[in-house]
This record gives C-alpha cells, structure tokens and sequence, in this order.
C-alpha cells in the first residue's frame, strides 16, 4: 500500500480578498497577496495605507471583515498567532531585564523555564553582535543593539513566520544601513518566511526578494514587484537605481 506524501506548502501565507474596516476609515480594501516558502516580502506604501493592519490580521490580534488570511493552511487566529512571530515597530524591551532576560522573554512565555530560556539564548548573543553584553540593561544598549535584542527575541521560538515592523524606523541612516545588512545576513543564516513593512523604498530594494506597494488608504495592492539582483546588493549599481525607480512610480512619486 502505497503511502501519499504531503506536498510541501509553497505559499505558507496568502490574503485573498481581504478588507479591514474601522468605524470611520476602511484600512485595506480587496487585499490579494501570496508569501511564498522563505521568502522575504516587502510591503511599502504610504502613512496610514493599512502596513501594519497587514501584520495584526497575520498576527491573529485582527480579523478582516470580509475575505480571509491563511497562515500554513490556517485560518483561525489562535492557529495564525501560534504559527507567527510579530516585531512591532518599538523594541519593547523591559527596562528592568537584562538584554539576555529580555531576548529569552519569548521563550518563557511559551512555558520554558526561566533558567533553560536564558541557556537556549545565551549562545546566539556572539552570533548577533552581542557578546559581552549579556548583563546590559536596555538603557545600557545603543538603538542596533536593542533592534537586535528584539530580532533574537522574535526568532527564539522557532516560529516559521516572521513579521516585522519597520523594524529599523526609529534609528539613524547609519544605524539603519547597518542595520539592514545584518538583517540581511541573519536571514541568509536562518531562513524563515517573512513579511516586513516599511515606507522607505531603498530598504525595501535592498531586503526584498519581493516588492508589494500598496496605495493610499484604503490600502489596495497596485505592484508586485521580483527583485533579482544578487546578494549582497550593490547600492549604487544602475540596477538597484532602476528597481527604487519602479517601486517610486507604483507608489505615484
């Protein structure tokens, strides 16, 4: 007898039709996306087209009002938040952890034993740009290293998808430069699927494997768009030059 095997899920998370309305505003409107396996897709678009809404439906901590999201063949929001790992836009670090307590937070909430939390953490701190400041207090880190804190924090409970809010937006463009590389590199390490927003186009050009530029509220997908330059990406190629210049005509700019 012969025994089926699964086909592997290549879209592990789609939108179709998706609409989020508030009281006085319709966020997203006809919302129709596909995140396939380890990609890393790009949503820009401007202030108030609904970004983050995206991420809270995935996140199970919204519901759309008419269509429906699907997170590894799940559409119930306890399965989607089981299955996601959620970076808002600040850091949220607790001030009174230390940043190995804070990074191991996730874990603990997962039921994991403080002390066996802290010992899973403790060795990925060399591997993000951490070693040596275990022991430092939030207020003790510099803003990279708190997005890092936070990053390792988001990736510890091995969840398979990961969304990510402006992660960098609060930092200085040398930071978030720096920032993005390493982003870059630590996925090329650990490959997950992710769904990042932003507003800045060149962070998305030099992230993406992906572009979806959404339009002003009610946000609607208006561009898809690959991006097939090599890793890592060469900033001032004419190449990337031309790929900022598709997203910004999308986008009306």
């Amino acid at each position: 007898m012969q025994t089926e095997v699964e086909a592997p899920v290549t879209e592990p998370l789609s939108f179709r039709n998706v609409t989020r309305r508030y009281p006085r505003v319709t966020a997203l409107e006809g919302i129709d996306l596909a995140v396939r396996q380890d990609e890393l897709m790009v949503v820009v678009g401007p202030s108030g087209c609904g970004k983050s809404t995206l991420l809270e439906l995935v996140a199970g901590l919204q519901e759309p009002d008419t269509g429906s999201v699907t997170l590894l063949g799940a559409t119930d929001p306890a399965a989607r938040r089981a299955a996601s790992a959620y970076m808002p836009q600040r850091d949220l670090l607790l001030p009174w952890r230390d940043a190995l307590a804070n990074a191991a937070l996730a874990l603990e909430c997962q039921g994991v034993p403080r002390a066996e939390a802290r010992r899973r953490a403790e060795p990925l701190f060399e591997r993000f740009g951490l070693a040596e400041f275990e022991s430092a207090r939030p207020a003790e880190l510099s803003g990279g290293m708190r997005q890092r804190v936070a990053f390792l924090r988001t990736l510890l409970p091995g969840r398979p998808v990961l969304l990510l809010d402006e992660p960098f937006g609060g930092l200085d463009s040398l930071t978030r430069s720096s920032m993005q590389r390493w982003l870059a590199d630590a996925l090329a390490d650990e490959p997950r699927t992710v769904l990042l927003v932003t507003h800045d186009v060149e962070e998305a050009a030099f992230l993406a494997d992906r572009i979806a530029v959404l339009s002003p509220r009610p946000g609607r997908v208006v561009a898809e768009i690959p991006v097939e330059l090599p890793r890592p990406r060469d900033v001032t190629s004419p190449e990337f030059g031309q790929l900022k210049r598709s997203v910004l005509e999308a986008l009306g700019l």
